[in-house]
């Protein structure tokens, strides 16, 4: 593998990731064709010809999925703590009446338990998009800034995805 490439090889690769990515712009939907514009695209071309960007796209996905995994474990944790209560009560509690009275007053309890997890489980899920935001800002990569406005996440999810879909494109030969 050429280490150092030549101007004329790295110009070869800019042209290569611009021409995908504009492709890949192009299959977005209109009202987000309108928000990546070509010099957005070009800066991207530009900042992924060493492949940096790649690696830490590829480092922040491995922590997305491993904290996801951990997010959905806790949840699940609640709900089989919350069955056990209600097996616990079926089995102490034998009137009936009372079984039925204390599963109510369980299943609200249960309700707002688990409403509550849900709530703290998507705080930890939006500071884990803001920190992939920060670093891929701090690394200089266009379009990367910390916002919460739905459109431009969604905008910034997309690039994500084009860089990922680069990542694993076969670049051809003569333009490594």
């Amino acid at each position: 593998m050429d280490l150092d490439p030549t101007p004329e090889a790295l110009q070869r690769k800019l042209y290569f990731l611009l021409e995908q990515l504009q492709d890949m712009a192009r299959e977005l939907p209109p009202k987000y064709q309108m928000r990546v514009p070509i010099e957005l695209l070009s800066g991207l071309a530009n900042c992924l010809l060493n492949d940096t960007v790649f690696e830490i796209v590829k480092g922040l996905m491995e922590i997305q999925h491993v904290t996801e995994k951990h997010l959905f474990q806790q949840r699940l944790q609640v709900i089989n703590e919350n069955t056990l209560e209600i097996q616990n009560m079926i089995n102490t509690v034998m009137d009936p009446e009372q079984q039925q009275l204390q599963q109510t007053i369980l299943l609200v309890r249960h309700t707002e338990r688990l409403k509550q997890t849900d709530m703290k489980l998507v705080l930890q899920l939006d500071q884990k998009v803001t920190d992939q935001q920060v670093t891929l800002e701090k690394a200089g990569v266009p379009g990367f800034f910390v916002t919460s406005k739905p459109i431009e996440v969604k905008v910034q999810m997309y690039l994500l995805d084009f860089i990922l879909r680069l990542s694993k494109m076969d670049i051809p030969k003569g333009v490594k």
